[in-house]
């Protein structure tokens, strides 16, 4: 079974005013160069899911910004420890998909005033280290949300906790868009408003901070207790800051 979905329409975006795009809202912060890679999540598994419509919309601007996206599937994903060892080749994928990132996007409904089980059960299925791996560690994360009724902000701040919780870097903008049943057509396309104009604003700014961080995300996230858990010391001919301290 093939756990990525394919991305209809790549190139049609007839929500976007191109007189407005920047085609490479990267350029000048680093290089971009191979392609920033972005997984996208999103928390419904119903036909006309509106998270995974926003999620495609996001890919297609990601794309067009230059990136390579892949968009999880996660319809037969099963619940955390339901299958023994985590043995399932849906959590295999996903986790496989995760450690070829560089960023996330994760989007889920509002319900009941969070995220969906569907997107916890995800999030779950990323260990924080996995045989001396990190899953999330480091990666650049944007969030978003959808809600059936007015504007809220409740399953964007469940997803920054969890953005933090899993040592991402989250990036400051967020998308949540009220009445999703209003803002997509039949064909599941993303109407123009305002509340599109905020995705491709996150879009772009998740490329910017993903080629930023590229050359320093393995520094940032240099940790002292791993270092000490995995039992290596530091070597001082090689530490600069420890040569920079050192007494003439």
């Amino acid at each position: 079974m093939n756990r990525v979905r394919p991305l209809p329409d790549p190139d049609h975006l007839p929500a976007l005013d191109r007189r407005f795009l920047i085609d490479r809202p990267a350029i000048g912060l680093g290089a971009d160069q191979p392609p920033p890679r972005i997984l996208l999540l999103y928390g419904s598994l119903r036909d006309r899911s509106f998270s995974r419509f926003a999620v495609e919309e996001a890919a297609r601007l990601l794309e067009l910004f230059g990136a390579e996206t892949r968009i999880f599937d996660p319809s037969d994903l099963p619940l955390p420890d339901q299958v023994s060892g985590d043995d399932h080749p849906a959590v295999r994928d996903l986790r496989e998909l995760s450690m070829w990132s560089e960023g996330h996007v994760w989007c889920s409904p509002e319900r009941h005033g969070t995220i969906t089980g569907i997107m916890k059960t995800q999030i779950d299925h990323l260990p924080l280290e996995m045989k001396g791996m990190r899953p999330t560690q480091g990666r650049t994360l944007a969030v978003m949300q959808v809600s059936g009724g007015s504007q809220s902000f409740n399953a964007v701040n469940t997803l920054r906790l969890l953005g933090r919780w899993m040592r991402m870097f989250t990036i400051p903008n967020q998308s949540s868009v009220a009445m999703a049943y209003k803002e997509f057509d039949e064909a599941g396309r993303m109407k123009p408003s305002s509340y599109y104009d905020r995705i491709v604003d996150v879009m772009e700014e998740l490329v910017r901070f993903t080629v930023l961080l590229r050359p320093h995300a393995a520094q940032l996230v240099h940790r002292y207790s791993e270092r000490k858990q995995a039992g290596v010391p530091v070597d001082r001919a090689s530490d600069l800051s420890a040569i920079a301290t050192a007494r003439a």
